[in-house]
C-alpha cells in the first residue's frame, strides 16, 4: 500500500458521511399542526365585504362587528347592521370560539323613519377563516323573519 494514510482517511471521511446521510434520512419530521385560533382572532373589526348590497325582503346587509370584550374562546361587542324594510340595526353579539366556528347571537333594537324603534334578534353559526367570517344567520324584526349568508372582513 503506497497511501495508507490517504486510505485510513477516505475510510473516516466515508463513514462519517455515511452516517451523516443515515442520521438525516432517518429523521422522521412529524408536521406541524396549525394551533387552534383563539378569541384573539376575533379581536378587531369586521365589516361586510359587500356594502353596496340593498338587503332583499328577508335579509340584512352591511354588518359591522366590534369585539371589545374577550376570554379565551368567546368575544362581544358592538354590532350595527341594515335589514329588510329599510331597518337600521344596532345592538351586541357575542360569539363562543370551538376551531374555527363561532357560534353567535345578537340582539338590539332597530328603527327607520316611520318606526321608532323595533326588537331584532339574530342567530347563526359561522366560519373563522384567515381574515374572514362567513356568517350565516337567521333572526327576527319586527317586520318579520331575517335570513342570509354575509361574508365579514377584518378591518
Amino acid at each position: 500500500m503506497k497511501h495508507p494514510v490517504l486510505y485510513f482517511a477516505g475510510a473516516v471521511l466515508a463513514c462519517a458521511t455515511a452516517a451523516g446521510c443515515y442520521g438525516y434520512d432517518s429523521k422522521t419530521i412529524a408536521p406541524t399542526s396549525a394551533a387552534a385560533p383563539t378569541a384573539d382572532a376575533l379581536v378587531g373589526t369586521w365589516k361586510s365585504a359587500s356594502t353596496n348590497i340593498i338587503p332583499s325582503a328577508s335579509s340584512c346587509t352591511d354588518f359591522t362587528w366590534t369585539p371589545s370584550q374577550q376570554s379565551a374562546t368567546a368575544a362581544a361587542g358592538s354590532f350595527n347592521a341594515t335589514c329588510a324594510g329599510g331597518l337600521h340595526a344596532v345592538g351586541t353579539a357575542s360569539g363562543t370560539l370551538s376551531g374555527t366556528t363561532i357560534t353567535w347571537q345578537a340582539q338590539g333594537t332597530a328603527s327607520t323613519p316611520d318606526i321608532a324603534s323595533c326588537a331584532i334578534t339574530l342567530t347563526g353559526t359561522a366560519e373563522l377563516g384567515a381574515t374572514s367570517i362567513r356568517v350565516p344567520y337567521t333572526g327576527n324584526t319586527c317586520l318579520g323573519p331575517v335570513s342570509g349568508v354575509e361574508v365579514l372582513d377584518k378591518k
